[in-house]
């Protein structure tokens, strides 16, 4: 069986591991990718075309990942999540299993998903977070499971998540609440 599926002209340090454990599918990586050494990538895992990583990320299988995907060095994406196209994912950032991520999305630094409400106490299913297109988390954040960042919203630095938050408005605090979304801060994210 092909472990690996290669696109044109894709750039990738000695030591990497693409295609990790047995899996029924290979890892797809589409064209001009740029993979740097001490990352991970197991098998049936899709990404698409110019995805670049920092060092030593890991990305579990059953991942589908868009165009234009940057994920930033030592990031966790802990399998059966979907990611759309130009996102930027920063250092540091743990994507736990479950997980969707609209495209046009920024999750700063540090920011930690979850995805088990009461972990090792209860049997209950896990249910990752959803990032809608459009949305931008602040560094350090922390988003609960189950909890839908909408379309264009803004999670501050540093928030902790605890409900959904509308679209277009603006997340703030431990908990968070929600105020508007101030002027500077409405319109896309410019994500290159």
């Amino acid at each position: 069986m092909t472990r690996v599926v290669d696109g044109s002209d894709c750039s990738i340090d000695d030591d990497v591991t693409i295609g990790y454990g047995e899996f029924d599918e290979p890892t797809r990586l589409g064209d001009a990718c740029t993979i740097r050494a001490g990352s991970i990538i197991y098998g049936d895992v899709t990404i698409g075309r110019n995805f670049r990583t920092g060092h030593d990320v890991l990305v579990r299988e059953g991942t589908t990942i868009g165009d234009d995907v940057l994920v930033g060095t030592k990031t966790v994406i802990d399998g059966q999540t979907e990611i759309g196209s130009s996102v930027s994912i920063q250092s540091n950032v743990y994507v736990p299993t479950e997980t969707e991520i609209g495209s046009n999305v920024f999750v700063g630094p540090g920011a930690v998903m979850t995805n088990d409400e009461y972990p090792i106490r209860t049997e209950a299913g896990l249910d990752g977070p959803t990032i809608e297109d459009g949305a931008s988390v602040g560094a350090n954040a922390t988003i609960l499971p189950g909890v839908t960042v909408g379309e264009n919203a803004f999670v501050a630095a540093g928030a902790i998540v605890t409900d959904d938050v509308p679209p277009n408005t603006l997340a703030v605090g431990a908990p968070a609440t929600d105020r508007p979304l101030p002027d500077r801060l409405t319109g896309p994210n410019q994500i290159r």
